[in-house]
Protein backbone atom coordinates (compact mmCIF):
# COMPACT_ATOMS: atom_id res chain seq x y z
CA UNK A 1 0.00 0.00 0.00
CA UNK A 2 0.76 3.71 -0.52
CA UNK A 3 1.62 4.70 3.28
CA UNK A 4 2.76 8.17 2.38
CA UNK A 5 -0.48 8.72 0.53
CA UNK A 6 -2.43 7.35 3.46
CA UNK A 7 -0.59 9.38 5.85
CA UNK A 8 -1.59 12.80 3.63
CA UNK A 9 -5.26 11.25 3.87
CA UNK A 10 -5.57 11.13 7.50
CA UNK A 11 -3.72 14.72 7.74
CA UNK A 12 -6.01 16.50 5.46
CA UNK A 13 -9.34 14.37 7.24
CA UNK A 14 -7.93 15.19 10.81
CA UNK A 15 -7.08 18.80 9.80
CA UNK A 16 -10.72 19.34 7.70
CA UNK A 17 -12.73 17.77 10.66
CA UNK A 18 -10.65 20.06 13.00
CA UNK A 19 -11.85 23.29 11.22
CA UNK A 20 -15.13 21.89 10.45
CA UNK A 21 -15.41 21.47 14.09
CA UNK A 22 -14.17 25.54 15.12
CA UNK A 23 -16.06 27.31 12.19
CA UNK A 24 -19.46 24.66 11.89
CA UNK A 25 -20.69 24.78 15.50
CA UNK A 26 -20.95 28.31 15.86
CA UNK A 27 -22.75 28.50 12.23
CA UNK A 28 -24.68 25.37 13.03
CA UNK A 29 -26.02 26.74 16.40
CA UNK A 30 -27.18 30.05 14.69
CA UNK A 31 -28.93 28.20 11.63
CA UNK A 32 -30.69 26.47 14.04
CA UNK A 33 -31.90 29.17 16.52
CA UNK A 34 -32.52 32.17 14.04
CA UNK A 35 -35.84 32.96 12.85
CA UNK A 36 -34.07 34.87 9.75
CA UNK A 37 -36.65 34.79 6.41
CA UNK A 38 -33.79 33.79 4.01
CA UNK A 39 -32.12 31.76 6.40
CA UNK A 40 -33.34 28.86 3.60
CA UNK A 41 -30.61 30.71 1.36
CA UNK A 42 -27.57 30.04 3.62
CA UNK A 43 -29.26 26.44 4.47
CA UNK A 44 -28.91 25.81 0.20
CA UNK A 45 -25.33 27.13 0.20
CA UNK A 46 -24.34 24.80 3.01
CA UNK A 47 -26.16 21.91 1.41
CA UNK A 48 -24.82 22.99 -1.84
CA UNK A 49 -21.88 20.49 -1.97
CA UNK A 50 -24.04 17.57 -1.53
CA UNK A 51 -25.61 17.51 -5.31
CA UNK A 52 -22.96 19.50 -7.03
CA UNK A 53 -20.57 17.45 -8.94
CA UNK A 54 -17.06 17.38 -7.32
CA UNK A 55 -15.12 18.26 -10.68
CA UNK A 56 -17.64 21.55 -10.87
CA UNK A 57 -16.87 22.60 -7.19
CA UNK A 58 -13.61 21.69 -7.65
CA UNK A 59 -13.27 23.64 -10.71
CA UNK A 60 -14.86 27.32 -9.27
CA UNK A 61 -12.62 26.65 -6.01
CA UNK A 62 -9.59 26.79 -8.76
CA UNK A 63 -11.08 29.16 -9.90
CA UNK A 64 -11.47 31.42 -6.76
CA UNK A 65 -7.49 30.67 -5.26
CA UNK A 66 -6.02 30.89 -8.39
CA UNK A 67 -2.94 33.04 -9.70
CA UNK A 68 -5.45 35.22 -11.25
CA UNK A 69 -8.12 35.96 -8.36
CA UNK A 70 -7.80 38.15 -5.55
CA UNK A 71 -7.60 35.78 -2.93
CA UNK A 72 -5.33 33.64 -4.48
CA UNK A 73 -3.17 36.98 -5.34
CA UNK A 74 -3.11 37.88 -1.67
CA UNK A 75 -2.34 34.71 -0.29
CA UNK A 76 1.08 34.55 -2.82
CA UNK A 77 1.76 37.82 -1.46
CA UNK A 78 1.94 36.95 1.98
CA UNK A 79 2.94 33.37 2.10
CA UNK A 80 4.78 33.27 -1.25
CA UNK A 81 3.46 30.60 -2.92
CA UNK A 82 0.61 29.53 -4.57
CA UNK A 83 -2.73 27.84 -3.44
CA UNK A 84 -3.46 25.46 -6.13
CA UNK A 85 -2.01 22.23 -6.12
CA UNK A 86 -0.50 22.74 -2.71
CA UNK A 87 -1.93 20.93 0.79
CA UNK A 88 -2.96 24.58 2.09
CA UNK A 89 -5.40 24.52 -1.42
CA UNK A 90 -6.76 21.18 -0.63
CA UNK A 91 -7.02 21.16 3.08
CA UNK A 92 -9.51 24.76 1.82
CA UNK A 93 -11.08 22.52 -0.92
CA UNK A 94 -11.20 19.69 1.49
CA UNK A 95 -13.66 22.24 4.21
CA UNK A 96 -15.66 23.39 1.39
CA UNK A 97 -16.79 19.91 0.02
CA UNK A 98 -17.00 18.16 3.49
CA UNK A 99 -18.94 21.36 5.42
CA UNK A 100 -22.55 20.20 4.96
CA UNK A 101 -21.18 16.70 6.44
CA UNK A 102 -20.15 18.05 9.16
CA UNK A 103 -22.72 20.93 9.88
CA UNK A 104 -26.02 19.55 9.08
CA UNK A 105 -25.64 16.77 11.81
CA UNK A 106 -24.71 19.92 14.21
CA UNK A 107 -27.92 21.27 12.82
CA UNK A 108 -30.28 18.72 13.56
CA UNK A 109 -28.76 18.23 17.33
CA UNK A 110 -29.37 21.70 18.17
CA UNK A 111 -32.47 22.20 16.76
CA UNK A 112 -33.71 18.89 19.47
CA UNK A 113 -32.27 20.75 22.06
CA UNK A 114 -35.28 21.78 24.66
CA UNK A 115 -35.67 25.42 24.81
CA UNK A 116 -36.39 24.86 28.63
CA UNK A 117 -32.62 24.20 29.35
CA UNK A 118 -31.52 26.58 27.89
CA UNK A 119 -33.65 29.55 29.02
CA UNK A 120 -33.06 27.77 32.43
CA UNK A 121 -29.51 28.29 32.19
CA UNK A 122 -29.37 32.13 31.46
CA UNK A 123 -32.05 32.55 34.22
CA UNK A 124 -29.42 30.95 36.16
CA UNK A 125 -27.20 33.79 35.18
CA UNK A 126 -25.12 32.21 32.77
CA UNK A 127 -23.80 33.56 30.01
CA UNK A 128 -25.08 33.20 26.18
CA UNK A 129 -21.37 31.74 25.38
CA UNK A 130 -20.92 29.76 28.75
CA UNK A 131 -24.51 28.13 27.90
CA UNK A 132 -23.53 26.79 24.67
CA UNK A 133 -20.57 25.05 26.30
CA UNK A 134 -21.63 24.00 29.10
CA UNK A 135 -25.48 22.93 28.33
CA UNK A 136 -26.03 23.07 24.67
CA UNK A 137 -22.38 21.11 23.47
CA UNK A 138 -23.25 18.41 25.82
CA UNK A 139 -26.68 17.74 25.14
CA UNK A 140 -26.17 17.55 21.49
CA UNK A 141 -22.42 15.53 21.76
CA UNK A 142 -24.13 13.03 20.10
CA UNK A 143 -25.30 15.06 17.19
CA UNK A 144 -21.81 16.36 17.38
CA UNK A 145 -19.72 13.49 16.94
CA UNK A 146 -21.93 12.13 14.06
CA UNK A 147 -21.19 15.29 12.16
CA UNK A 148 -17.27 15.13 12.71
CA UNK A 149 -17.13 11.34 11.98
CA UNK A 150 -19.11 11.71 8.47
CA UNK A 151 -16.71 14.95 7.63
CA UNK A 152 -14.05 12.99 8.42
CA UNK A 153 -14.90 10.00 6.80
CA UNK A 154 -16.08 11.75 3.80
CA UNK A 155 -12.62 13.51 3.45
CA UNK A 156 -10.75 10.50 3.71
CA UNK A 157 -12.88 9.05 0.83
CA UNK A 158 -12.97 12.17 -1.85
CA UNK A 159 -11.57 12.07 -5.19
CA UNK A 160 -13.21 14.81 -7.85
CA UNK A 161 -12.86 17.86 -5.60
CA UNK A 162 -8.50 16.71 -4.88
CA UNK A 163 -8.07 16.34 -8.57
CA UNK A 164 -9.15 19.32 -9.55
CA UNK A 165 -7.64 21.50 -7.20
CA UNK A 166 -4.57 19.46 -5.87
CA UNK A 167 -3.61 17.18 -8.81
CA UNK A 168 -1.33 14.07 -8.13
CA UNK A 169 2.12 15.50 -6.64
CA UNK A 170 3.35 12.19 -4.30
CA UNK A 171 4.05 13.56 -0.60
CA UNK A 172 1.50 16.90 -1.19
CA UNK A 173 -1.60 16.35 -2.74
CA UNK A 174 -1.87 12.74 -3.46
CA UNK A 175 -4.28 11.41 -1.33
CA UNK A 176 -5.22 7.41 -1.13
CA UNK A 177 -8.14 7.76 -3.07
CA UNK A 178 -5.56 9.22 -6.58
CA UNK A 179 -3.41 6.36 -5.21
CA UNK A 180 -6.27 3.75 -5.89
CA UNK A 181 -6.98 5.16 -9.41
CA UNK A 182 -3.39 5.43 -10.30
CA UNK A 183 -2.94 1.75 -9.48
CA UNK A 184 -5.86 1.02 -11.09
CA UNK A 185 -4.81 2.61 -14.49
CA UNK A 186 -1.19 0.78 -13.86
CA UNK A 187 -3.27 -2.63 -13.88
CA UNK A 188 -1.72 -3.49 -10.48
CA UNK A 189 -4.90 -4.65 -9.09
CA UNK A 190 -3.48 -6.33 -5.81
CA UNK A 191 -2.46 -3.31 -5.12
CA UNK A 192 -5.37 -1.24 -5.40
CA UNK A 193 -7.55 -4.12 -3.86
CA UNK A 194 -5.59 -3.69 -0.27
CA UNK A 195 -5.90 0.00 -0.43
CA UNK A 196 -9.61 -0.07 -1.19
CA UNK A 197 -10.38 -3.05 1.39
CA UNK A 198 -8.27 -0.47 3.80
CA UNK A 199 -10.24 2.59 3.15
CA UNK A 200 -13.90 0.22 3.13
CA UNK A 201 -12.91 -0.74 6.77
CA UNK A 202 -12.17 3.09 7.62
CA UNK A 203 -15.86 3.99 6.46
CA UNK A 204 -17.50 0.94 7.84
CA UNK A 205 -16.04 1.88 10.82
CA UNK A 206 -16.46 5.42 10.87
CA UNK A 207 -20.10 5.00 9.95
CA UNK A 208 -20.74 2.73 12.92
CA UNK A 209 -19.55 4.72 15.11
CA UNK A 210 -21.96 8.09 13.53
CA UNK A 211 -24.62 5.22 13.71
CA UNK A 212 -24.34 4.14 17.40
CA UNK A 213 -27.11 4.69 19.78
CA UNK A 214 -26.37 2.94 22.77
CA UNK A 215 -29.05 0.71 24.17
CA UNK A 216 -31.36 1.85 27.54
CA UNK A 217 -32.78 0.29 30.00
CA UNK A 218 -30.54 -2.60 29.43
CA UNK A 219 -32.44 -4.09 26.47
CA UNK A 220 -30.89 -6.44 24.78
Amino acid sequence: MDFEAIWLSLRLAFFTTLILLVIGLPLAYWLAETRWRLKFLLEAAVALPIILPPTVLGFYILVAIGPQSPFGQGYEAIVGRQLPFSFEGLLLASVIYSFPFAVRPFVAAFSGIERRLIEASWCLGVSQFRTFFRVVCPVSWPGILTGLVLAFAHTLGEFGVVLMVGGNIPGVTRTISIAIYDDVEALNYAKAANTSLLLLGVSFLALSVAYFRPLKGGAI
